[in-house]
């Protein structure tokens, strides 16, 4: 048993990683804290106010649950690339009445101090970092307040980073990763690794605890993980056709639809690398995407939205890791302990 799990009295080596943007739930955090194992409530893309309310929702049913928190590392996007492609995605919006090149980027950093207070001042068990590297003042609050907190790393040089910093332990995701990529240069190309080679480099360099995820879908993938040094694993598209998750019902069909047969890497929503099924989408503005990440993300969201509503799977984000094809539809509870069986 993993120290870093066993002291929270967490018996499964299979975490529920945060999906921000609907994914997660607290009752999906909930259900995997009564399997034996951990959630993680995403904070990213809502208020300090609701990631509190959600808070206390858990709460109030006992459960043991992390958070996770996008912080600021901002990819700048000039007003002329921004333009362009407000322009180009505007064929597609106009279908939904929606105007999306109206004004200028929008940037914001997700409420991001906000979010600090309601962590320092309600501490939780783990708090865990995405997209930058928070200020040692940050790390040692919240430290202070009683919190693992664990940052995650796609590379060796990140998890050095992150280390200096102070962190306690990594959360090491692999490109097959669904979603966006936790990567510190999100301007530049995801470098191509296997989850347990890029495991084993960082564990031969880093001596912190290690959490693995991305592309994870078979019990034979949690135990490769293991077996090259990760202290626990995280799924996140295996748990989006569970009972509990809040994925879209577009979303969720889609993971089964023969249709859809493959991933790509994308900021073609965001602006920022992310991975999902391939799409008409993906298929005719990757190429012409910028990166600018959050203005592009705000100014695709309310085309998203739209879609998702209308059920146009075309123009959807179908956030999706390589190994969606074993997403069922069942408890995440099941979902979690099939993943354990070889530990």
């Amino acid at each position: 048993m993993s120290r870093l799990l066993s002291d929270l009295g967490v018996e499964l080596p299979v975490l529920a990683a945060p999906m921000a943007g609907g994914g997660s739930t607290t009752e999906l955090v909930v259900a995997a804290a009564r399997a034996g194992s951990m959630g993680f409530l995403a904070a990213g893309y809502k208020s300090a106010a609701l990631l509190a309310e959600q808070m206390r929702a858990v709460r109030e049913q006992g459960a043991l649950f992390g958070v996770n928190v996008f912080a600021p590392n901002p990819v700048p996007v000039s007003v002329d690339a921004f333009s362009r492609y407000a322009r180009a995605v505007q064929a597609e919006a106009d279908r939904y009445g929606l105007s999306l090149s109206d004004s200028g980027p929008k940037e914001d950093d997700d409420d991001w101090a906000a979010k600090i207070d309601v962590l320092v001042g309600s501490p939780v068990p783990w708090v865990s970092f995405t997209f930058g590297i928070p200020d040692s003042t940050v790390v040692t609050a919240l430290r202070r307040a009683g919190t693992t907190v664990l940052q995650s790393v796609t590379t060796v040089d990140e998890a050095r980073l992150a280390a200096e910093a102070g962190m306690d332990a990594l959360v090491v995701q692999g490109p097959a990763a669904g979603g966006h990529s936790a990567t510190l240069t999100p301007d530049r190309p995801l470098a191509p690794a296997s989850l347990p080679d890029l495991v084993a480099h960082i564990r031969s360099e880093v001596t912190l605890p290690l959490v693995a995820a991305g592309g994870i879908g078979t019990p034979a993938d949690v135990a490769a993980a293991l077996r090259e040094g990760a202290e626990a694993t995280m799924v996140g598209t295996l748990l989006l056709r569970t009972d509990e998750s809040g994925a879209s019902v577009p979303h969720k069909r889609a993971l089964a639809d023969p249709a859809f047969d493959t991933t790509v890497l994308t900021r073609a929503f965001t602006g920022r690398p992310a991975r999902g099924l391939r799409n008409a989408f993906t298929d005719r503005y990757e190429s012409s995407a910028p990166a600018g990440y959050p203005a592009v993300h705000h100014l695709t969201a309310p085309l998203r939205k739209a879609a998702t509503a209308a059920g146009d799977q075309g123009l959807m984000h179908l956030w999706a890791g390589t190994g969606y094809r074993r997403a069922v539809h069942e408890p995440a509870a099941r979902t979690l302990r099939r993943l354990s069986d070889a530990w």
